[in-house]
């Protein structure tokens, strides 16, 4: 038990303030006038439209080549030893880079947001640290988390 609590406390001492954020946009931006998501998020990647229903894209990515590695090394054999020490430095894309991406579908009926989904690349779970780089300027204008009436 006491292990479990731990683990516990050391998976929300990594949690993401801007992840966080990211999820609550999908309830708090609902009801956010058309004209308003385009002033805070700018003009879509992509956007449908299904009779009266509009749905508008925006994609967020990000991508971290990996840097130079180093690497230190002992070996033993018959009659001999060695010590060695390695700089590797990837070439051609290699070497431990990452990636993160987002796109975010806001879903607008009648002139208002009805829905915001994410996804990842190629349909993959997105990144919700990433996500926040698209709704940011809109939470912004949502003052206390809720949007004014209309």
């Amino acid at each position: 038990m006491l292990v479990l609590g731990a683990a516990a406390v050391a998976l929300a001492s990594c949690a993401n303030p801007n992840a966080d954020r990211a999820a609550d946009a999908r309830q708090t931006l609902v009801g956010m006038p058309k004209e308003t998501l385009l002033s805070c998020a700018g003009v879509p990647q992509r956007s449908a439209q299904v009779d009266n229903t509009e749905f508008m894209t925006y994609t967020s990515r990000e991508y971290s080549g990996g840097g130079p590695s180093t690497s230190f090394g002992v070996a033993g054999g018959s009659g001999g030893s060695g010590v060695g020490f390695g700089i590797g430095i990837p070439l051609f894309g290699g070497g431990g880079g990452y990636s993160n991406s987002c796109d975010a579908t806001f879903t607008v009926r009648n002139g208002v947001v009805e829905q915001l989904s994410y996804t990842g690349s190629a349909g993959a779970s997105a990144s919700l640290g990433q996500c926040y780089r698209i709704v940011e300027n809109c939470l912004d204008l949502v003052p206390g988390g809720t949007l004014p009436p209309r």
